[in-house]
């Protein structure tokens, strides 16, 4: 009777714990840049933005990743891409909106990353990438760049209409079957873009993205994992949730997955 007691007891007390800590987040990785001076010399094109990518993200713990989508010249095409430059591609080196997706001997297609984890994978565009996402079982987490200015809010019409087409009609086509989130930090565009979306009724793509959990800046080499502990344990404590899954993003997927263990259920 008293063994029986004690076993009810120590059950008890190991619900209770588990009761009290939050559901684990949902994680959504992002490839650091670096934040020191010439971070362009340093930058080992670590960001999502391919499908190798992808899949490191998923094996890290990833459940959704933050990417870049820019507009090549005259907003002909929707590529998935981070620098303003062709910087860390084969090639000469060039501004994204100044060149053409697949025409012209400086052409983007067919490039491919010159360093970093990924060297050796192609620059995708936005309708190729987020299938990879959809596949992958991915959330995708897209920033349109402050350079696609160039096309979207360009002075001619048709070509302004072309390049906004290159931003919504992907995630329209997908929207019955897939969540994709869209944002800008561009303040000229934020307006536009959302108008557009919620025209298109795709309003829901501007909800739903997670909060930024880390405490210091990446660089290369990246930093160590644990600069981040008091955040991420911040973090957990303001934004977790004992009922449902919250959205927490960070550049350290792997890091931050490996922290979560016995903190979240």
């Amino acid at each position: 009777m008293g063994a029986t007691l004690l076993l009810g007891t120590v059950q008890a007390a190991n619900t209770a714990e588990a009761a009290a800590l939050p559901v684990c987040p949902t994680i959504f990785g992002h490839g650091g840049y670096p934040t020191g001076d010439n971070p362009w010399n340093r930058d080992q094109i670590r960001q999502p933005n391919n499908p190798r990518a992808l899949a490191q993200q998923k094996s890290w713990g990833a459940s959704g990743v933050e990417a870049d989508l820019q507009l090549t010249r005259n907003g002909t095409k929707g590529v998935m891409w981070h620098n303003t430059t062709t910087n860390g591609l084969t090639g000469t080196r060039a501004p994204i909106t100044e060149l053409w997706w697949a025409t012209g001997a400086d052409q983007l297609r067919g490039r491919t990353i010159t360093r970093g984890p990924y060297t050796g994978e192609t620059v995708h565009t936005f309708r190729e990438w987020l299938d990879s996402a959809e596949a992958k079982g991915i959330i995708p987490l897209v920033e349109l760049k402050p350079e696609a200015e160039q096309s979207l809010l360009h002075s001619d019409s048709a070509i302004r209409e072309r390049a906004w087409r290159e931003v919504i009609a992907p995630v329209s086509e997908r929207a019955a079957t897939q969540e994709i989130m869209l944002y800008t930090h561009d303040a000229a565009l934020r307006p536009e873009l959302e108008r557009r979306l919620k025209a298109a009724g795709l309003g829901s793509s501007l909800t739903g993205r997670p909060a930024w959990v880390d405490g210091i800046g990446w660089e290369e080499p990246p930093p160590a994992a644990s600069g981040n502990y008091a955040s991420w344990q911040d973090s957990l404590a303001r934004l977790g949730s004992p009922t449902r899954s919250v959205r927490m993003a960070t550049s350290w997927t792997k890091g931050f997955k490996d922290w979560l263990s016995g903190k979240c259920v």
